[in-house]
């Protein structure tokens, strides 16, 4: 009689399971798919951090194209105007901090 109520038992847990699979599959899916709100806003600092790194090495490269320039180096003339042109197309991809 125990080992009949048992095997009920363990046949109404396999019957619970088979039924909630998919439920569970689908659920971890979407999971999976989805990219919550904070990995989203991870994403997007890293993003600009990497935008005001390039744009920190560009001004130090300009600033020294300027001085080689004013020195009368023409090719680093050229290379300023293309490295301020660099920038000036980066600048506005970069958030600006609000004074406090």
């Amino acid at each position: 009689m125990a080992a009949s109520l048992t095997l009920s038992g363990c046949i109404a847990s396999t019957v619970a399971d088979v039924v909630t699979a998919p439920i569970r599959v689908g659920s971890r899916a979407v999971d999976l798919a989805t990219t919550s709100q904070s990995e989203a806003d991870e994403a997007r600092g890293r993003e600009i951090r990497r935008r005001e790194e390039r744009l920190g090495k560009l001004e130090r490269d300009y600033r020294e194209q300027v001085e080689e320039c004013e020195d009368g180096s023409r090719s680093a003339c050229r290379e300023a105007e293309e490295t301020r042109a660099e920038i000036e197309e980066l600048l506005p991809t970069i958030p600006v901090e609000p004074d406090d």
